[in-house]
C-alpha cells in the first residue's frame, strides 16, 4: 500500500468509507475525503474497490448523488463556455445502436457545439469511444477540447483521458470486472463528465425493456428525473428520452461492425439500417428541442434554417441534413480535426475467420435476446478484437425458413468461434415460435 502524505486526511477518507459500508449516509466532506485519496492516488486499490462496490448494498440518497458528482468533478480538470455546448449520451446496455455518431456530426451540421466524451465498453461488446476510435484519435487532453471545437465544430474524445472526473474512470475499471453497473452511478458518472467537459445542455437516452439495464417504465421515469434534478444542481439543461428497447438498432455488434452500420447511415449507403436512422434522428430532434430553448441559439437558428419557423417539420429536415451529405461532411470535419481519415463504410467488413448461424426451423423471431448477444459477443473477443462480433439478419417479428442465415459471428481466433457456436445451447440469440 502506498503510503499516504498526510494521515489525517487518509484517516478521514477511510473512517468515511467504514461509516458508507455500515450503510451511513455521508456528508459532503467525507464523500470529498474519499475521491480526493483515490484522485490522488494515496487510497489502496482494495479501499478503492470497496468504494466503488458500495453503491450496489448501500444506495446513495440524492443529496449524496450531488455530493458524489460534486466531488468527483471538484477532483479533475473542468472546461466552462459561455455558449451552448451539447451531447447525447446514453446509459448504455444496447448492443449494435451507435446512434451518437450519427447524432453528434448532424447537429454539427447545423453550427450546434458539440462536445462528446463517451466511455469504453463497459458491460456492452463496444462503447463509442472503441468504435470512434477506428476512424480517429479519441485520447485527448482537455485543453484541446477548444481547439477541436474551433477546427470542427465538435469531437467525440474518450472521456477516460481528459482528465476530468478521474476518479470515475478508476471505477470504472471495477465495473469492467464486475461486468455490471449501480444505476446510482451511471447517474453520477454520466453527470460529472458532462459537467466537467462544459457540457449545458445534454440528451439522455435510457432504453427500457426486459433485457436493459432498466426493466420498468416507471423506474426509466424516475431515472430520467433524477438525471434532471442532478443537472440542475450544476446549471445543465436535461432532457431524459425514455426509448422502449428490444433488440439493437443496426445489425451489427463489435466495433467494426458498429462503425460500418453508423458509417453506413452518414453516408446514405443503400443497405444502412432504418431503425439505427429513425433512432439518431429522434434523438437528434430531442436534442435540438432543448437546445432551441436558449434564446440566443434559437435566434442564431432561425436565420438560418427553414424548420425554426415551421415551413418544414423538424426532423425531416434533420433526415434532410443526412440526405445532402451535410451531417457526413461535419463528421469529416471531426474525423480530420482528430487526426484521423475518413473511410467508406464498406472498408469495416472485418476480414476475419466467420461463421454463419442457420435457422433449424421455420417459425418467427418472437424475442432477440440481447443479454445472450453481449456475452457471446465477449466470448468471440470484442472490444480487443476490433473485427470480432456477430451481424444479425434479422429482426423482431420477422419470419424465418429452416437453413436460412440467422446471424454471422466473426472473431479472429478460430477457437472462439467454435466455443460460441457451442455456447448457443444455453445463450440464444434468437426466440422462435
Amino acid at each position: 500500500m502506498i503510503k499516504p502524505k498526510d494521515p489525517n486526511e487518509y484517516n478521514r477518507a477511510l473512517k468515511a468509507l467504514q461509516k458508507r459500508l455500515h450503510k451511513k449516509h455521508l456528508g459532503y466532506q467525507e464523500i470529498f475525503a474519499i475521491i480526493d485519496e483515490i484522485a490522488k492516488g494515496e487510497f489502496d486499490p482494495i479501499l478503492t474497490t470497496y468504494f466503488a462496490a458500495s453503491g450496489y448494498v448501500n444506495k446513495l440518497n440524492r443529496q449524496e448523488i450531488y455530493y458524489l458528482t460534486k466531488a468527483l468533478v471538484e477532483t479533475g480538470r473542468k472546461l466552462s463556455f459561455p455558449y451552448v455546448v451539447a451531447d447525447k449520451h446514453s446509459i448504455g446496455g444496447v448492443p449494435g445502436t451507435r446512434a451518437t455518431l450519427i447524432v453528434i456530426p448532424l447537429l454539427v451540421s447545423l453550427g450546434i457545439r458539440m462536445v462528446s466524451t463517451p466511455s469504453r465498453a463497459i458491460t456492452s461488446p463496444s462503447g463509442t469511444a472503441d468504435d470512434m476510435e477506428l476512424l480517429a484519435k479519441v485520447e485527448f487532453k482537455l485543453k484541446e477540447i477548444p481547439l477541436l471545437l474551433e477546427k470542427a465544430g465538435g469531437c467525440i474524445v474518450w472521456g477516460g483521458h481528459l482528465d476530468i472526473a478521474p476518479v470515475d474512470t478508476k471505477m470504472i475499471e471495477v465495473e469492467k470486472v464486475l461486468l455490471d453497473e449501480s444505476m446510482d452511478k451511471v447517474l453520477v458518472s454520466i453527470m460529472a463528465k458532462k459537467v466537467a467537459s462544459g457540457v449545458n445542455h445534454v440528451v439522455i437516452e435510457i432504453p427500457v425493456g426486459r433485457e436493459m439495464k432498466v426493466t420498468r417504465r416507471p423506474d426509466a421515469q424516475k431515472l430520467g428525473r433524477d438525471f434532471v434534478w442532478l443537472g440542475k444542481q450544476f446549471g445543465v439543461k436535461v432532457r431524459p428520452v425514455i426509448i422502449p428497447t428490444y433488440q439493437p438498432a443496426g445489425g451489427g455488434i463489435g466495433p467494426y461492425l458498429e462503425t460500418r452500420e453508423a458509417l453506413r447511415v452518414l453516408q446514405r449507403k443503400y443497405n444502412y439500417s432504418r431503425d439505427l436512422e429513425t433512432r439518431a434522428l429522434h434523438l437528434a430532434d430531442q436534442l435540438l428541442d432543448l437546445i432551441l430553448k436558449n434564446k440566443n441559439e434559437a435566434a442564431r437558428l432561425e436565420k438560418e434554417f427553414s424548420f425554426i419557423n415551421g415551413k418544414t417539420p423538424r426532423v425531416k429536415f434533420l433526415k434532410e441534413q443526412l440526405d445532402n451529405g451535410q451531417a457526413w461532411e461535419a463528421m469529416k470535419r471531426i474525423i480530420i480535426a482528430q487526426d484521423g481519415r475518413p473511410k467508406d463504410s464498406e472498408e469495416f467488413t472485418p476480414q476475419v475467420p466467420r461463421l454463419e448461424i442457420k435457422a433449424s426451423k421455420d417459425g418467427a423471431i418472437s424475442q432477440v435476446l440481447i443479454k445472450n448477444i453481449n456475452k457471446l459477443s465477449r466470448l468471440l473477443g470484442t472490444p480487443a478484437d476490433k473485427q470480432a462480433g456477430i451481424y444479425l439478419h434479422k429482426k423482431l417479428g420477422e419470419n424465418v425458413k429452416k437453413g436460412e442465415v440467422l446471424f454471422e459471428f466473426f472473431s479472429s481466433d478460430t477457437m472462439k468461434l467454435k466455443e460460441a457456436k457451442l455456447s448457443l445451447e444455453t445463450l440464444p440469440i434468437y426466440k422462435i415460435k
